[in-house]
């Protein structure tokens, strides 16, 4: 990409000085005196010298339910690395802000502007839209308050651990407020989980209560989970912590009969502790005290238990939620995530503004992708949150949402959970949707629980790449050719590391289990003193200021000293190649080896054949439109590409096996046994040989 040139420009927004970004914009300089225009005015501010007036700023312009002072933002003369205090002398509760809304007089006291008692706060919609349920804020408040004083009685108290391996229903909703009103940690797995991917997390936690679906509903299957239920049960057998598992029913009215498996009680058996009080009561914590724990991917090993504080999570939310996003009472978000990725999370942080959150459970493809779509028009969807893949399969089976449905009540469809690729955004806006909707597409990440990188409303669209980098949090490129020591920041246009070079609040406090801290400087301190090293390959438009993000740093290909991202070489392949359906594309460095070599697996559509001059026109297009350094030295056949169960491919275990190692692939990882398959190619010398002499044999047959 030359410097100079500007990526075609796709939206704007008829008038940035409605949102609530810019008003907050022009609130500032009014405040403090100063005279910021643009966008990029306003993220200099937020992470300048002056960056705890921003924040000081934010905290007042739009109040969180909370009671206690402040003395001082951050002491910013603490290194990030020892994880300051923020908004020390201030104490809220998680649930209480999602329920209920701060008085502009008084944050300490909670009114229900904009969440009244009748007003629809959640959709429940199974899969194929057979089954819609809406419960409203009433009827939310209430039920966390049962759940929440069985809980109490049950001995369940400030600081113990309640964890649900469960669908986005509900009942899981109900159950994260309820643990958290009380002022404890919640953790959450979805149910397609493997138990082994399930007990690592849960042995490492050491919760009081595990609440699992009796039933999962997923591609047209009903899968019965009382053969999970009872292995996770014997897997905490040795947890002293541990109560036993509370079963949810995934169809109401019709649990599941859990009689014969130990330590295990229904929902509503549970529920009789509160002897009908459902009576609110929150537990006020201070600002960095913990509430939620989610895990890093974990694809090669146990599963870092990152922990995240009530305030910093809050306080970062009301900052993407109401100024990035623009999003208020008026507004309902499609998430479409499942309870192990950390989109759930933003699937139902928009009730802190009095927005309506749509909760799915479910395969989107089933029966069809149109029928998921459906749901847009018919419940007037304003924020619609999806993934790369979805949108590719929308384009790959031509279906055109702007002709088949009403999408007038759509502002912004947010993609993230992989690279959105150049040849997407065009076809968002030439065919796909209308061309007054925001296309957000977002990165950040379960490590910090919000974005580094996401939409604007100040700002144009250009193709590619996320619009900037998000209010607060300093992000800078640095030379990914230094190893150890001092960094280095890189130029605009340069492709480097994705560091955070600035404390900020939703920094993890800690990582479960990790009393010496060693293992979360090791994540993302030891690299760079000083600096918050995140893994990502990125680089800013020198114009434009967009980021692309081109790939993980530790999958970065590095052939002959040529840096470039995974993404360089999906992006051709998508936009040229339509019989292929998925691929992952490696380095390659075995101890023998003295440079890295690309190794590219094609996984092909049902019905079609790889060839030899399929290979041929994938490495001369690569070519074409990247460079010759570019080009895969190697490209075979795979049948399976490993994936999270979020659907996310992964390419570390890939790298690390064809490299020569042999890892063990943790639970995290939706199909492990895909990784077999690849173990050939770290003598990768003897599988062209013998590839060689299958096409010998077979001319000879001829």
């Amino acid at each position: 990409m030359a410097q100079a040139q500007i990526p075609r420009k796709l939206w704007e927004h008829p008038d940035p000085s409605s949102t609530a970004m810019y008003k907050f914009l022009e609130a500032s300089n009014r405040k403090y005196g100063i005279d910021m225009r643009t966008y990029r005015d306003l993220y200099n501010w937020s992470v300048g010298p002056k960056r705890t007036d921003f924040w000081a700023h934010l905290w007042e312009f739009a109040p969180l339910i909370h009671s206690g002072r402040f003395t001082e933002v951050v002491d910013t003369t603490i290194p990030m690395e020892n994880i300051p205090s923020w908004f020390n002398g201030t104490y809220l509760n998680f649930a209480e802000n999602i329920l209920f809304t701060a008085s502009s007089d008084d944050p300490s006291v909670r009114t229900k502007r904009g969440k009244e008692d009748d007003k629809i706060a959640l959709t429940e919609i199974r899969e194929g839209n057979t089954d819609v349920r809406h419960m409203t804020y009433g009827e939310v408040r209430a039920r966390v308050g049962l759940l929440a004083n069985a809980m109490r009685k049950m001995g369940v108290k400030k600081g113990d651990r309640v964890a649900v391996v469960a669908s986005t229903s509900f009942d899981t909703f109900i159950c994260l407020m309820a643990i958290t009103s009380i002022g404890g940690l919640f953790s959450s797995s979805s149910t397609d989980m493997g138990t082994k991917g399930i007990l690592e997390r849960l042995l490492q936690i050491r919760p009081k209560y595990v609440f699992v679906d009796d039933w999962a509903v997923y591609n047209g299957k009903t899968i019965n989970l009382r053969i999970k239920i009872r292995e996770i049960v014997a897997g905490m057998k040795d947890v002293s912590e541990f109560e036993g598992v509370i079963t949810q029913p995934r169809f109401p009215g019709k649990p599941a009969d859990i009689s014969d498996i130990p330590r295990t009680t229904k929902l509503e058996q549970f529920l009789e502790n509160a002897r009908g009080n459902s009576d609110l009561i929150f537990e006020r914590v201070a600002f960095r005290d913990p509430f939620l724990v989610v895990y890093s991917s974990g694809t090669t090993g146990v599963p870092k238990c990152i922990v995240h504080s009530v305030g910093g999570v809050l306080v970062s939310n009301v900052k993407e939620g109401a100024f990035h996003r623009q999003m208020g009472p008026e507004s309902i978000l499609l998430q479409y995530t499942t309870t192990g990725w950390i989109m759930y999370l933003s699937s139902i942080q928009g009730l802190m503004y009095g927005s309506r959150s749509i909760l799915y459970d479910g395969s989107p493809f089933m029966p069809s992708p149109k029928t998921f779509l459906s749901i847009l028009e018919e419940q007037r969807v304003t924020h619609f949150g999806t993934s790369p893949r979805f949108l590719q399969e929308l384009e790959k089976q031509s279906i055109i949402p702007r002709e088949l449905f009403d999408l007038s009540a759509l502002k912004s469809v947010i993609t993230t959970g992989m690279v959105l690729s150049d040849a997407q955004f065009e076809w968002f806006y030439d065919h796909g949707f209308p061309a007054n909707v925001h296309l957000a597409n977002i990165s950040g990440g379960t490590d910090l629980a919000a974005s580094f990188a996401c939409e604007n409303a100040l700002e144009p669209l250009y193709v590619g790449g996320c619009q900037g980098p998000v209010l607060g949090t300093k992000v800078e490129v640095y030379d990914s050719l230094i190893e150890t020591g001092p960094g280095k920041a890189v130029p605009d246009g340069e492709p480097g590391d994705l560091v955070a070079t600035a404390s900020f609040p939703n920094q993890p406090v800690y990582f479960w289990g990790d009393d010496s801290g060693e293992r979360y400087q090791n994540a993302y301190y030891r690299r760079f003193p000083h600096v918050w090293t995140h893994g990502d390959f990125i680089q800013f438009h020198p114009v434009t200021g967009q980021v692309f993000f081109l790939g993980r740093a530790d999958g970065v290909l590095n052939p002959s000293g040529v840096r470039f991202g995974s993404s360089d070489i999906y992006s051709v392949i998508e936009a040229h190649f339509p019989t292929v359906a998925d691929s992952v594309c490696v380095g390659q460095r075995r101890p023998q080896d003295s440079d890295e070599s690309v190794v590219l697996f094609l996984k092909m559509k049902e019905g079609e054949h790889f060839t030899e001059s399929l290979v041929q026109q994938i490495k001369s297009k690569i070519a074409q439109e990247r460079s010759r350094r570019h080009v895969p030295k190697y490209v075979f056949q795979t049948w399976d590409i490993p994936t999270t169960v979020n659907l996310k491919k992964v390419e570390l275990p890939v790298k690390q096996i064809v490299s020569g190692k042999i890892i063990k692939p943790s639970g995290t990882l939706a199909n492990p046994e895909s990784l077999k398959f690849y173990y050939q190619f770290a003598k990768v010398e003897e599988v062209l040989e013998n590839m060689q002499k299958e096409k010998i044999a077979a001319k000879s047959k001829l």
